[in-house]
């Protein structure tokens, strides 16, 4: 038997195959480096190179940080450190500027005795920097002189140039470099998040100044030092939770090839704080650290509670989700050879770090207890609180799921489901009121669009324990219509609907409905959100009717916008204050019709603002609220 190949196929040989040189690879798969093209990565040059100044204040060489954002949208990144070597390298013929800006996998962090630790291992992020960026320059303060080079699109433009000295600073680096802005989807950069991370390298790297400047707008300046480092860091978490002991704990070890430090706190809340940290990268997905630290937490508390009789021998153990409820903590370690999970290193790998940090952990905070017997007692509380509930609340999920109603065989009466069975092609409208939910019923299409109505304010799960939550009717449709579990037992793979869509009354009801449902999401169903299945309905505010003709205008911004270029007069204008007063043709077309309709995806740039945020607007505590509906008062839109 032969074969014919197409006519227009090409042969594959060896020529086929093509060897990327320089950094032509970052251009050609810049996701592969830096994560992605969104803002994000836009983000992630500007702490690639931050990083690098942050490893010169860990090796102890550097103690002022300068980042600035440009008007025109330049980042400049100053520090005072050593500065990049200007000699020759032998190994590229090139100046150590050049081979750090234009070599992949070349950098001082492999172990050659320039750095005990560093957070960027890969020697990479200098030089993707450069790929990226349609300029960049570069100044190096050493020996006593200053020298120069310049690069576009990671090309060098001349020779590193050694020219007069016209500042005061003997030593250090500064870098200037322009995002390419062929290669990213936008170029704006968010000034709170990228002020975040700045304020967290200080609490990790103690005695270190940051200044972070913006001159876009207005101009924004904040600068960070913590002499305190992460003990600063976990009280910064608890300000808008109440302690239940007035200091942090603290546990340090500094080992030959590796330091541990951990700082942690209990607050009267049910939820769990912990940020880690390697080599002063944040560490978003975990690691061998983190799973260190809960098991000398969980173990010491045990053997805490057994000793002191507050657990008696026929009493099981407490459970790791009983120790850390209402735990604050910050966990960063610093070694020599850390093994990250990818360029954008989410995750520490390094198996020893597990033994290390517990044994730190583990012996500092028995000698804690010890010493301080009235801060023991009443952790020991808050965890044996948090095991009745636990238990209560397994009884409660039982009887659910004896019922059937968390199987999802036997869906809420309140949901209209959908036909199709295609998940990825589903949508799950969840809608407040029995007369919004009618319309929406009947505005949907059938095919693809389920409806679940809620009636009135769902359960504010922030104030609650989880015995409780289940108790609660509408949190349970909401469970069930999923089908995907939630909390520790949340499985993407059951996921009923790919898009779920909280569709609110747009006004002050509205948002304290879609701010409780969201509370929800994120504390029980954060998946959902980092997945990017969860998104906010935008039903319009206003109608404006001229003749035969009706617009839509989503909020005051656009009616003022309407108004003066038309005039007040010559039309006839409707607020709309609830879904209930659209009939179901015009919810349809404004909302729910995927051709017309603007949907919000729900998103959580920064964990930890996301968790203060809805800890100090649903929480329990009622000075920081009151601080902040202060603070924005100016800000809000009356609705009456």
């Amino acid at each position: 038997m032969t074969t014919t190949a197409p006519k227009n196929a090409q042969a594959y040989t060896a020529d086929s195959i093509q060897v990327l040189e320089g950094l032509e690879a970052v251009r050609r798969r810049p996701g592969m480096y830096i994560g992605s093209t969104d803002q994000r990565g836009l983000h992630h040059l500007i702490y690639e190179i931050v990083d690098n100044a942050v490893d010169e204040a860990m090796a102890g060489f550097c103690d002022h940080i300068d980042i600035l954002i440009e008007a025109d949208g330049h980042v400049r990144v100053q520090d005072n450190g050593r500065g990049i070597p200007v000699g020759k390298n032998t190994k590229t013929g090139l100046s150590g500027v050049e081979t750090v800006l234009t070599v992949l996998h070349a950098g001082g962090k492999f172990g050659g005795g320039a750095y005990k630790v560093s957070g960027g291992l890969h020697g990479v992020g200098a030089s993707v920097v450069n790929a990226l960026s349609e300029e960049l320059q570069v100044e190096v303060h050493q020996d006593g002189g200053v020298f120069r080079q310049s690069f576009k699109l990671g090309v060098p433009q001349d020779q590193l140039t050694k020219v007069p000295k016209t500042s005061v600073q003997d030593t250090g680096t500064i870098i200037r470099f322009l995002p390419d802005s062929t290669m990213f989807e936008t170029l704006d950069y968010d000034y709170d998040v990228l002020a975040q991370r700045f304020r967290e390298m200080a609490y990790l790297t103690r005695g270190v100044f940051l200044r972070f400047t913006d001159l876009r707008g207005d101009g924004n300046e904040k600068s960070f030092y913590f002499d305190s480092g992460i003990e600063a860091f976990v009280r910064q978490i608890n300000r808008t939770r109440q302690p239940l002991h007035p200091d942090p704990i603290y546990v340090a070890f500094d080992g030959e090839d590796a330091a541990v430090e951990v700082a942690l706190q209990y607050n009267s809340t049910f939820g769990e704080v912990v940020h880690s940290f390697a080599n002063a990268i944040n560490t978003i997905d975990g690691g061998s650290h983190v799973t260190g630290f809960r098991t000398a937490l969980t173990r010491v508390l045990n053997d805490y509670a057994r000793k002191a009789k507050i657990l008696k021998d026929t009493d099981a153990n407490l459970t790791g989700d009983d120790v850390r409820e209402g735990l604050a903590a910050v966990i960063s370690v610093k070694l020599s050879e850390p093994q990250f999970e990818g360029q954008t290193k989410t995750r520490l790998g390094n198996p020893e770090v597990k033994g290390l940090v517990e044994s730190a952990v583990g012996t500092a905070l028995t000698q804690y207890l010890e010493e301080n017997p009235a801060v023991g007692r009443r952790i020991m509380d808050k965890a044996l609180t948090a095991s009745r509930a636990r238990e209560a609340a397994r009884k409660a999920r039982d009887l659910v799921q004896r019922k059937g109603v968390l199987e999802g065989s036997n869906l809420p009466g309140k949901l209209a489901d959908c036909s199709e069975n295609d998940p990825e092609q589903c949508e799950l409208y969840i809608v407040e009121g029995e007369s919004a939910g009618g319309s929406a019923k009947g505005a949907r299409d059938r095919r693809i669009q389920a409806v679940l109505g809620l009636r009135g304010k769902i359960l504010n799960v922030e104030k609650s324990r989880l015995d409780k939550m289940l108790e609660n009717e509408q949190v349970r449709n909401i469970i069930t219509a999923l089908g995907t579990g939630f909390g520790a037992e949340y499985n993407s793979a059951k996921l009923r609907y790919h898009k779920v869509v909280i569709m609110t009354d747009a006004d002050v009801d509205g948002a304290h409905i879609r701010t409780l449902l969201l509370t929800f999401f994120y504390r029980f169903m954060p998946m959902l959100i980092e997945e990017g299945h969860m998104f906010i309905a935008q039903p319009p505010l206003f109608s404006i009717t001229r003749g035969r003709n009706t617009q839509w205008l989503f909020n005051e911004k656009a009616l003022a916008d309407y108004q003066a270029e038309h005039g007040e007069k010559g039309y006839s204008m409707q607020r709309y204050k609830g879904l209930g007063e659209m009939n179901a043709e015009q919810l349809w077309e404004t909302t729910m019709n995927p051709a017309n309709r603007v949907l919000l995806r729900a998103e959580v740039h920064d964990a930890q603002q996301a968790d203060e945020l809805f800890t100090m607007l649903m929480g329990d505590e009622v000075p920081p609220r009151k601080r902040f509906i202060t603070t924005h008062a100016l800000e809000a839109t009356l609705d009456v």
